[in-house]
């Protein structure tokens, strides 16, 4: 069986600090069919800010 990527595809996620900084992860687009917010640890600015979904 193959493996589905329409469901759960990669998406990059950059730092609403301006830091330039990333995150890859996968989503569930049938749950998130928005552009997902997630706050993350933001190492240039050393602390958690939030990260969009950049496509």
């Amino acid at each position: 069986m193959a493996k589905s990527t329409d469901v759960r595809p990669i998406v990059k996620l950059r730092s609403t600090a301006g830091t330039g900084t990333t995150y890859v992860t996968r989503k569930n687009r049938r749950n998130d069919p928005d552009r997902l917010v997630l706050r993350k640890y933001d190492p240039k600015v050393r602390r958690h800010v939030e990260f969009k979904e950049e496509r």
